[in-house]
This record gives structure tokens, sequence and C-alpha cells, in this order.
């Protein structure tokens, strides 16, 4: 099943400046099979439900494995069965839609 996720991971416990977490989990969602988009207070991430929450996973253990004692993370996230979409389906299907895009 594809899923289109809203993902925010927090680590805790690790100070102010969270961009190398962001990084190193960034570097684990790049991988093939998965589209993402980073945005300023996350990523989204298409593919199918079992690769994506396996690298959802794997971050976790990376950002555990970088020292952060807790991470907080919230995940939002869609299916479809009537049809495929993608993250540019979403966002362009809003633009044309907007009366001064």
């Amino acid at each position: 099943m594809k899923v289109i996720v809203d993902l925010t991971i927090v680590p805790i416990g690790v100070g102010i400046s969270l961009s190398k977490y962001v990084a190193a989990c960034e570097d684990i969602l790049n991988q093939p099979g998965l589209k993402t988009a980073l945005h300023a207070n996350g990523t989204n991430i298409e593919g199918e439900w079992d690769t994506v929450f396996a690298a959802v996973k794997a971050c976790h253990e990376k950002v555990h494995g970088m020292g952060a004692p807790r991470i907080h993370t919230n995940i939002k996230l869609g299916t479809r069965n009537d049809r495929e979409q993608s993250l540019e389906d979403k966002v362009n299907s809003v633009v044309a839609k907007q009366q001064n895009p």
C-alpha cells in the first residue's frame, strides 16, 4: 500500500540545534523507493508502507546512536485506494484552485 507521510523527529536531550540529526535522517530517507520533500518542520515521504516505516525506524535507531536519549516523533499519514496520488499531485491540486497562485 502506498502512503504519504509527514514526519517530524525531535531528539530530546541533545541541545538546541537539531540540524545534524535531521541531516542524518535525510540520508536514510533518500533511499531508492522513497520520494521526499524536506520542509521547515519535517519531511514529506512518499512510498510503500513497509519501506516508509522501515526508514522511520532506521531514523530512530540512527538518532539514538548519535546520543539522543529520547525522541519525540509526529507522524501524519494518508493513504488512498481509489487512485495513485503523489506529493506533487496534492500540492498541484491546491495551487490550481487558488485565486492568485
